[in-house]
């Protein structure tokens, strides 16, 4: 007798429910991406964790008698047809195994009607996804997804799914991450009978992220999309064949809003939220050295791409993806961000009771329209901060984190090492530490016992009275741009160094040039601006006197 044997259609379809549906999240998850398919602007969902029973309730365009009564059998779905469809998904769902997969493990209920019929129907299904019971029903139009008694029929799956608050917590994660890939959509859930969550619809993602994360003003994030020459750069040839596609990009000002973990780094590919390492590492990088140390930014990407350029065959799960052209939609991100960040621009003001709190929260950012307009120097606050007239207001300007931005973008497009007449002599270095001096081109070699002469320098550092100490703290850090933004801050003028109007000018125009004006290498803000409009309220200028 062989050995090896062709599974039973029925185990092959339990192998298969199990890859699909292995969370009251990926119920939830499967059931919306669904009814998003189709054309939802309103999704409802009940949650009832007694029962393990989850209701999703759409106002897509429906289904018909006939699709109903083979909906929940396997591997049927409207979306492909053949095996060439595999190259062009234009859907959340493709598989045609989930509403099977929950006839398996729950009592499915599913209640449906076209905009262009009078009535719905509800029918219900039995293991094997077959159609035991059916009757009309008066429902609006869309669809009503009920599975009750979720993993009644495995036990032993039951009992390994984690706590209840994980799962809701799980459910939570799967219906925001949805809303921000969707913000078409208005969500509704409710929990335990009682209401849960609620996000609206809006046409910016940034106004979906506010509701979500309760830090996260509007006010805080910048959005654009792909435009002008880059644009030209996407809709041109690749690999022979014309494609198009949009990249668009909301995200957190590096001044204003970033995040201890990189929770709110997220990339969506036409509709849904993936794993996608490569371009969450250009997103990282793009803001490096403009946030505080171990933050992280708040960006989304989302890539609306040509079907033929998104390999979604990869996991069960349709986590993970393969991108055709990696390297082009990298660049194209990494463009956008900077774009992003040089771009920053004024809408309309909101109202405030105090002057300072209307500059630090007001000036909300977009990238609409740009503000390389001319600061004209006005005076020298503390000897430490610049005032300026800017067309929109006024602007303080700190001066030390503005040169240490200039020194460090210098720094990064020319790093110089020049040799010394007199080599400089260090002690207490650890072979670490002599590796990343060498590593930043430094010339050091062993002078004895405990003892390493320096024999060049950074230009920079070459008349600096403390360039010791900064060689000592620079081979400390192994990330070798955190050196150069050592050297910078040690370089730039002091706060309370005395600068005369022409001082100023110069360094609030070298500033106004960097690519990343908002922060100083190391996350701190460099400016604070002062609205005329808001201005203008605060001293009451709009009121009218003697009537």
């Amino acid at each position: 007798m062989p050995l090896i044997h062709a599974l039973p259609t029925e185990v092959v379809h339990l192998i298969a429910a199990g890859e699909v549906i292995d969370s009251l999240a990926s119920v939830v998850r499967e059931l919306a991406e669904n009814a998003i398919d189709a054309q939802a602007t309103r999704i409802n969902i009940a949650i009832a964790t007694d029962t393990f029973s989850i209701q999703v309730r759409d106002n897509g365009i429906g289904m018909s008698l006939v699709d109903l009564e083979c909906a929940a059998t396997p591997h049927t779905t409207s979306k492909i047809a053949i095996a060439a469809d595999l190259q062009q998904i234009a859907s959340l769902g493709f598989r045609g195994e989930a509403l099977h997969s929950l006839a398996q493990l729950s009592n499915l209920q599913i209640c449906s009607r076209r905009h262009s019929d009078q009535s719905g129907w509800q029918l219900n299904y039995d293991y094997a996804g077959n159609v035991y019971t059916s009757k009309t029903l008066a429902i609006a139009p869309g669809t009503i997804v009920t599975a009750d008694r979720i993993f009644s029929t495995r036990p032993s799956r039951l009992e390994m799914l984690p706590a209840i608050s994980q799962q809701v917590r799980k459910i939570q994660l799967a219906i925001q991450q949805m809303a921000i890939a969707n913000p078409q959509i208005t969500w509704q859930a409710t929990l335990a009978g009682r209401p849960w969550l609620n996000i609206w619809s809006s046409i910016e993602v940034q106004d979906i992220l506010a509701q979500i994360v309760s830090s996260i003003q509007p006010s805080d994030l910048i959005s654009g999309e792909i435009s002008g020459e880059i644009s030209n750069a996407i809709n041109g040839e690749i690999n022979g064949k014309t494609t198009n596609g949009q990249i668009k990009i909301a995200m957190g000002l590096p001044d204003r809003c970033h995040r201890r973990r990189s929770d709110w780094v997220k990339v969506i590919v036409n509709g849904r939220m993936v794993q996608l390492p490569e371009i969450e590492q250009v997103i990282l990088s793009g803001f490096a050295r403009t946030l505080p140390r171990h933050r992280f930014p708040a960006c989304i990407v989302h890539l609306s791409l040509p079907p033929t350029q998104v390999d979604w065959n990869r996991q069960p799960d349709k986590s993970e993806v393969y991108l055709h052209n990696l390297d082009l939609w990298q660049d194209l991100v990494s463009k956008l961000i900077t774009q992003l960040l040089q771009t920053p621009s004024k809408e309309s003001p909101s109202s405030t009771t105090q002057l300072l709190r209307v500059a630090e929260v007001g000036t909300p950012y977009s990238s609409r329209s740009p503000v390389r307009e001319p600061l004209k120097a006005l005076a020298q606050v503390h000897n430490t901060y610049i005032l300026a007239e800017h067309p929109t207001g006024l602007w303080l300007v700190e001066q030390h984190v503005a040169h240490e931005r200039v020194l460090f973008e210098q720094l990064e497009s020319q790093w110089q090492i020049v040799p010394l007449e007199k080599p400089l002599v260090l002690s207490n270095l650890t072979a670490e530490s002599v590796e990343r001096l060498e590593a930043l081109e430094i010339d050091i070699q062993a002078f004895g016992e405990d003892l390493w002469a320096v024999r060049s320098l950074p230009a920079i550092l070459i008349n600096s009275p403390d360039c010791q100490d900064a060689l000592l703290e620079i081979s400390c850090q192994e990330d070798p741009q955190l050196a150069r933004a050592t050297v910078a801050c040690r370089s730039a003028m002091r706060n309370g160094t005395p600068l005369d109007l022409a001082a100023m000018q110069s360094l609030l125009n070298q500033w106004q040039q960097t690519r990343n004006s908002r922060t100083c290498p190391h996350g701190r803000p460099i400016c604070l601006s002062l609205d005329s409009d808001r201005l203008a309220r605060f001293f009451r200028r709009n009121w009218i006197i003697g009537t």
